[in-house]
C-alpha cells in the first residue's frame, strides 16, 4: 500500500486551531427570515388558483 501524501502546510488552519482552543469554537449560524417576504395569512380561493394557473 502506498504512503499517504502529506498536506501542504497552512499557517492560517493552524492559527484558527489555536483560536478554538483558547476562545472556544464561534457559534454557529442562524437563518435571518426574509422581511420582504409576504406571509399568507389566509387559503386562497379557487377562483385565485385558478387564475395563477
Amino acid at each position: 500500500m502506498p504512503k499517504k501524501k502529506q498536506k501542504k502546510f497552512r499557517a492560517d488552519k493552524i492559527v484558527r486551531e489555536m483560536a478554538r482552543e483558547r476562545i472556544g469554537a464561534p457559534p454557529g449560524s442562524r437563518v435571518v427570515p426574509d422581511l420582504k417576504k409576504k406571509v399568507q395569512t389566509r387559503k386562497p380561493t379557487t377562483k385565485e388558483l385558478l387564475d395563477e394557473v
